[in-house]
């Protein structure tokens, strides 16, 4: 099940902010329940969107006085979940029968993807199940 996208007026002026200072195409805005800003842009936007040495995103966070992360949407469900996780590197990523399985290289990444109480692994499935249909992330 796609989850229904939902604004309201305070996450339509961030995403009217970002929109005027970025001019990157912009697909998708929300909040996730560590309170952490996500902004989708559009296939190759990710440069005009972060900035020369990050400075958009920068004076975004400043301006907005808010964490925030921004990711480029990738049609292919694994490529994307690849996009949110990133700066992380995993070793291999696969769909398998309706599930996404991330092997990663050390327990040190295992534990930054799952979380405390799995907080993070089941932010990362809100995220992805807003475009793509599965049934849950496993992290092996």
């Amino acid at each position: 099940m796609l989850l229904k996208i939902v604004y309201d007026m305070g996450l339509m002026k961030f995403m009217d902010c970002f929109s005027s200072i970025t001019h990157a195409r912009l697909k998708d805005s929300f909040i996730d329940d560590t309170d952490m800003l996500y902004f989708i842009v559009e296939e190759n936007d990710i440069g005009k969107a972060i900035g020369k040495n990050g400075y958009k995103a920068k004076m975004l966070e400043k301006v907005l006085n808010r964490k925030i992360k921004i990711v480029e949407f990738n049609p292919d469900v694994l490529q994307f979940i690849k996009n949110v996780i990133f700066p992380l590197r995993i070793k291999e990523i696969a769909l398998v029968d309706g599930y996404v399985e991330i092997e990663v290289y050390d327990s040190k990444t295992r534990g930054l993807l799952i979380g405390r109480s799995a907080k993070n692994l089941h932010s990362l499935e809100l995220i992805v199940k807003r475009y793509f249909k599965f049934n849950e992330i496993r992290v092996l």
